[in-house]
């Protein structure tokens, strides 16, 4: 689900898009295939979605929108983020499940 790269860290996403608000709704999958799974209330038109997702994460995380770049999964429910500069630390990540 997260990983550490060179680049930051990427967060797999298995997105839920037409939500009613937009949170955190638990973890999809299990073991290396585990993914965050995340409500969106955009719908998955033009990437409204996918921008929601962004956005979102870029709260969550703390960074600018800038910093989260969508890596796989473009029209997809099961997505790759990249966060640039993030670091893997437990305690800055606190959102995340203790499966992760």
């Amino acid at each position: 689900m997260l990983r550490a790269t060179a680049e930051g860290v990427t967060l797999a996403v298995r997105a839920q898009p037409g939500a009613k608000k937009t949170a955190i709704t638990g973890v999809y999958g299990e073991g290396e295939a585990a993914q965050l799974k995340i409500a969106v209330h955009a719908p998955p038109l033009e990437g409204r979605a996918n921008q929601a997702l962004i956005a979102f994460l870029a709260e969550t995380l703390g960074v600018a929108k800038s910093a989260v770049e969508l890596k796989t999964g473009d029209l997809s429910r099961s997505k790759v983020f990249c966060c640039a500069g993030c670091r893997w630390r437990r305690r800055k990540l606190h959102f995340l499940p203790a499966t992760c």
